[in-house]
């Protein structure tokens, strides 16, 4: 552990300064080119996959009022829409027609990744018995991640005048990090089916040991529960109660389960369902928790990304057919400077 200058002491079982005092990348450290390599070892057959929904899927803003589809629109040019735009307009010898647009996009509306400025905790980083409102690493809200508007001065906030953004943690770098290496499918719609089973560790356990999946430090983690298939069967007209009463999803406060993730050595967990955890997680006992404690424990404690609603059926069924669970995963976010979340388009390849 790396001494840092934003923390005193870190949450327990975090890794916090285990990979320097500055990282911004946690687990996706140990995708070494050696982890790279594996991955493509898993490459057989050539084949790829898309594991990416419509990025204009679910549909609505019924599963989340304050995520609203895409909105796509020409560019302007000389003040006019710029699609299928004849340039001899502007100048009769020219043949060419154009067309360029723009898009009014919610990062985290469809298939994403969480980047580590995502979610942040409440935490006494200081040690002098205050919490303050930290992200991964010790990154300050406020400082390293910035808002139009500064809530620790109260709840009504406080107008900042800055650009919002995340100055550390942000979504760039796992960009530049590139996002490649070996993952791991495991299949919780082929042992749970359209029931809506809260997953604890017992019950990974013996899917891991049925499957003979295994799970080694610098894998990505993949687990498939039929809810991304089953949101584009609704064509745009998702139904909440259904969706997240038929598919499976872990259960965020079983502490057994939160400690295989810190010993996995995971790098990421990515589902096709809405937020990898149950939600609304089991009712909290202590004093005080986390509303998303596996957000909470992956992006805050571990460094351990989410992806969510990432489509893996067609995956999860070649893969299972061919008896196998490894394959070779590519899948780096935009490049998009401050961002706390990001569309993907994963690749996978057998």
């Amino acid at each position: 552990m790396s001494a840092s200058p934003r923390w005193k002491q870190r949450p327990p079982g975090s890794t916090w300064g285990d990979f320097g005092p500055d990282d911004q990348l946690g687990r996706l450290n140990l995708v070494t080119r050696e982890k790279v390599l594996q991955g493509i070892a898993e490459v057989r057959e050539g084949r790829t996959f898309c594991l990416s929904l419509p990025l204009d899927y679910p549909g609505g803003t019924v599963l989340n009022s304050r995520r609203s589809p895409p909105q796509l629109r020409p560019t302007l040019r000389n003040g006019r829409p710029n699609m299928n735009y004849p340039l001899r307009c502007d100048d009769p010898r020219l043949t060419d027609i154009v067309s360029d647009d723009q898009v009014v996009l919610t990062l985290q509306y469809s298939t994403q990744w969480d980047s580590l400025a995502h979610v942040g905790q409440m935490f006494d980083a200081d040690g002098d018995g205050v919490p303050e409102d930290v992200y991964y690493n010790g990154f300050r809200a406020g400082t390293d991640v910035v808002g139009p508007v500064d809530y620790r001065d109260g709840d009504e906030g406080r107008p900042t005048g800055e650009a919002p953004g995340a100055r550390r943690l942000g979504v760039e770098n796992m960009a530049a990090a590139c996002v490649q290496g070996r993952a791991v499918m495991i299949d919780l719609e082929a042992h749970f089916g359209a029931t809506g089973k809260v997953v604890g560790y017992d019950d990974l356990m013996r899917v891991l040991e049925r499957d003979k999946v295994v799970v080694e430090p610098g894998d990505f983690v993949c687990l498939r529960t039929g809810f991304a298939q089953r949101l584009l069967e609704m064509r745009g007209n998702p139904d909440p109660e259904r969706l997240h009463g038929s598919a499976a999803a872990l259960d965020g406060r079983d502490e057994r389960l939160l400690d295989w993730v810190t010993q996995s050595g995971a790098v990421a967990l990515i589902a096709d369902n809405y937020a990898v955890e149950a939600l609304p997680a089991r009712p909290c006992t202590d004093a005080r928790c986390a509303s998303l404690p596996l957000h909470a424990h992956c992006l805050f404690r571990l460094g351990v990304y989410l992806g969510e609603m990432w489509y893996l059926t067609e995956l999860a069924d070649w893969l299972r057919a061919n008896g196998r669970n490894r394959f070779l995963l590519t899948a780096p976010p935009l490049r998009l400077p401050g961002a706390v979340g990001s569309p993907v388009t994963p690749v996978a390849t057998v």
